[in-house]
C-alpha cells in the first residue's frame, strides 16, 4: 500500500516472529504513517482493546456504533471491540501525513459489549512529564481499559529526566515513539521497545527531545 508506512513491534498480519508475539496482555504496537488522503477501509475486530495515540496530524474515525470523530495529538482513543465492531480510519488531511501508534491490549474478559471513548489527556499526572493515557477505572482525562494495564505518555526535552517506581509483581514495556532516550541505561531510539521485569525503579533520561509510552502490566 503506497499510502501506508507501518512498523510492527510484535507479530502482526504478514509479519510473524515467534519470539515477538506480544508482552503479557500487550499484543500489538503498530507505528503507522498514513499519507494524505489514505486510510484503512471499514474492517472488523473482536475481543480486543484498541488504543490509538496520534503523534502528528489528525486521524478520522468512524465505526458501526455510529461514532464519528477526529483524533489529534494530546488526545487518546479507546475502542473496545468486544462481541464485534466495524470501523474505518483515514487521514483527515488531503495535504499532510498522519503519524500514530495503534495499540492492541487483550481484555480481561471476552464477549463484552463494544464501546468507544475519546478524551484529552491530562497535561500532568503522576509526576512531571508522565501523563496517564489509559488505565482501568473511570476518569475524565484518560480512557478506560478493560484490563489491568496503565499507559503513560512521557515527553522529555533535551537533558531532562524522570523516574517511575512500579508496584511489585508488575511488568513494564517502554516504547520510544519519537527521539531517543536512556531507560535504565539502555539506549532507545524511535521505534525501539524495551521489556522490563523485576526492576524496583525505572529511570529515563534524554539528550534530545523524546516522546515515549510506558505500559505497566499485571
Amino acid at each position: 500500500m503506497s499510502w501506508l508506512d507501518s512498523r510492527h513491534t510484535f507479530s502482526f498480519g504478514e509479519y510473524y516472529d515467534p519470539a515477538h508475539l506480544g508482552f503479557h496482555s500487550l499484543r500489538v504496537i503498530n507505528d503507522d504513517r498514513v499519507a494524505a488522503g489514505g486510510g484503512f477501509a471499514t474492517h472488523g475486530h473482536r475481543d480486543m482493546e484498541i488504543l490509538t495515540y496520534v503523534l502528528e496530524g489528525a486521524l478520522e474515525h468512524k465505526d458501526s456504533l455510529g461514532t464519528g470523530s477526529i483524533i489529534r495529538p494530546g488526545e487518546a482513543q479507546r475502542m473496545s471491540a468486544g462481541t464485534g465492531i466495524n470501523h474505518s480510519e483515514f487521514n483527515q488531511s488531503t495535504t499532510s501525513p498522519v503519524h500514530f501508534l495503534q495499540i492492541w491490549i487483550i481484555p480481561a474478559q471476552r464477549g463484552i459489549a463494544p464501546g468507544y471513548q475519546q478524551c484529552a489527556i491530562a497535561t500532568t499526572d503522576v509526576a512531571g512529564p508522565l501523563r496517564r493515557v489509559a488505565g482501568p477505572g473511570a476518569g475524565t482525562d484518560f480512557v478506560t481499559l478493560h484490563q489491568d494495564v496503565d499507559v503513560f505518555a512521557i515527553t522529555l526535552g533535551a537533558g531532562e529526566s524522570t523516574r517511575y517506581t512500579p508496584r511489585s509483581d508488575r511488568y513494564q514495556w517502554i516504547q520510544c515513539a519519537r527521539g531517543a532516550a536512556l531507560v535504565n541505561q539502555q539506549a532507545l531510539v524511535e521505534g525501539d521497545g524495551l521489556a522490563i521485569e523485576a526492576e524496583s525503579a525505572i529511570g529515563i533520561s534524554t539528550a534530545t527531545t523524546a516522546e515515549l509510552l510506558l505500559f505497566d502490566l499485571a
